[in-house]
């Protein structure tokens, strides 16, 4: 039953309730004593788990309204190929976006919720009911939802019954073990499917730590992972004997970043690809920092003849250039972080001397001489329109997302078939799965504004928006919030 099926009374009550700011009731600490406090913690935790189920029941609802008969069918475009799609069967592979969206988390902490939510709710209501009763924990339920989820149905009905009435009483290290014995003395085959499935999540993650630093981490078979350590360690090891008194796990960083880099036996090197964004008044030595008058400051105004040379001085007088083998590109922003050009220094000096068509090289007018690259007829995007959206956007721009700019696709936010023109105000860096989300789902809505903020608006009327990286916050992002509900087309 949906709210357009209740009375006025019914509907009027559960708008008064989804309306209600969220609350806990809380008793005050300082009256407790610590046997009371021991207590109401334990009740906190029955609560959290209580809330787990509950949010499960609601991805289920959810999931129920998103059927997969609204998705492009095989054989059609947009058609799903080797994306995950949704773990929920028989729901939109677009459902884990829209959630994601509505949580304000990443596509893979939304799939995973899903997933234990189908498992739970679907496949072992005993541990839910367990669960939303308070008496399991919503960790201890995720042990069970991701040990049994690729079992069949008749091993989840042997093993449940056995583990769960002990399950609270036992670290989550041995209900895993217990549950993973009970399984594999129920299906013979078990212990195999979930080698299996543990190689298909081999991966190489990166993410940063602290101080400048990140870390890069390999998921792989375990025969594999032990071969490359040794390796890195053998090669840490000899550079430890060679009288190297550095830290040994240095050592192995340098040599794992040497194993990565180098050249491969009989094959061609490989080059890494860095991006550095830093203010010019940064690349100066500490001491003679320039002035707030020596600094371009090109504002919102065009770049003229005189900002080009008065930045080219400063860049040969830094000695800026590109390195052996590689290539520079010069992006140039206003006062606010956005991002107005980009120029290869090559470019900036013809330019330079060049000066204004109409005024000449010699004069210092208000001309504008570069700015973003030109507006072009037809679909396709020019390079340097490519080279201005991966240095602006850096990321797929959809909320959520990090892929890289290097691995999306240049995407007309509105589309080249509806009127949309093949302009930087007009394009923006999406990876493959959300092009084809904002492609191909129902109901969602890309807008973009002049300044590249984009604003994404899902099925259920829930609008993030993100802006470019670098351009200061110069008004508040619009919060989530619901709005009305275009079941139209959208404009791709």
């Amino acid at each position: 039953m949906t709210v357009t099926d209740l009375s006025p009374p019914e509907g009027g009550l559960v708008e008064w309730w989804l309306h209600q700011p969220p609350s806990v009731d809380r008793f005050p600490i300082e009256l407790l004593t610590a046997s009371e406090k021991v207590t109401e913690l334990q009740r906190v935790q029955a609560r959290k788990a209580m809330d787990d189920a509950y949010e499960a029941e609601l991805l289920m609802a959810l999931a129920a309204d998103r059927p997969d008969t609204d998705d492009p069918p095989p054989g059609h475009p947009g058609a799903r190929r080797r994306s995950a799609g949704s773990p929920v069967p028989g729901t939109s592979d677009f459902l884990p976006d829209e959630v994601a969206m509505v949580l304000n988390c990443g596509r893979p902490h939304a799939t995973e919720l899903l997933s234990d939510a189908y498992q739970l709710v679907d496949r072992m209501p005993a541990v839910h009911a367990a669960r939303a009763a308070g008496r399991l924990d919503g960790y201890r339920a995720r042990i069970f939802a991701d040990v049994l989820g690729t079992t069949s149905d008749e091993v989840v009905a042997v093993v449940v019954p056995k583990v769960l009435p002990s399950a609270a009483g036992w670290s989550s290290g041995t209900l895993r073990k217990r549950l993973i014995a009970a399984a594999i003395a129920a299906d013979e085959e078990f212990a195999e499917q979930r080698r299996i499935e543990a190689e298909r999540r081999a991966a190489v993650r990166l993410y940063p730590t602290a101080d400048g630093m990140s870390a890069l981490t390999t998921e792989a078979p375990a025969a594999v992972t032990a071969a490359m350590w040794s390796v890195i360690d053998q090669a840490a090891q000899l550079a430890k004997t060679a009288g190297d008194d550095r830290p040994i796990g240095v050592l192995r960083a340098e040599a794992h970043a040497a194993c990565v880099l180098g050249t491969r036996d009989g094959g061609p090197a490989l080059t890494g690809h860095l991006t550095i964004t830093a203010p010019l008044s940064a690349l100066h030595p500490s001491g003679s920092a320039p002035t707030a008058e020596s600094v371009p400051t090109i504002g919102g105004s065009p770049i003229t003849t005189a900002h080009l040379r008065e930045l080219l001085a400063q860049l040969d007088a830094l000695g800026v250039q590109a390195p052996p083998g590689g290539s520079l590109t010069l992006a140039l922003t206003d006062d606010d972080g956005a991002l107005l050009t980009t120029v290869t220094h090559a470019e900036l000096t013809r330019l330079a001397s060049r000066g204004c068509d109409e005024h000449g090289k010699a004069a210092d007018c208000d001309c504008p001489v570069l700015g973003p690259p030109p507006e072009v007829p037809g679909y396709a995007h020019t390079a340097a329109q490519e080279r201005f959206l991966r240095l602006r956007d850096r990321t797929c721009r959809h909320p959520g997302c990090g892929q890289p700019a290097g691995r999306t696709d240049a995407d007309h936010v509105v589309a080249y078939d509806c009127g949309g023109r093949t302009a930087c105000d007009n394009l923006c860096c999406l990876c493959r799965s959300h092009h084809r989300l904002k492609t191909f789902a129902r109901g969602w809505r890309f807008e973009m504004d002049p300044d590249g903020t984009l604003h994404v608006t899902t099925p259920s009327g829930i609008t993030r928006s993100t802006r470019p990286p670098g351009v200061r916050e110069q008004r508040a992002l619009p919060p989530p919030r619901p709005g009305p509900v275009d079941h139209s087309t959208p404009p791709f």
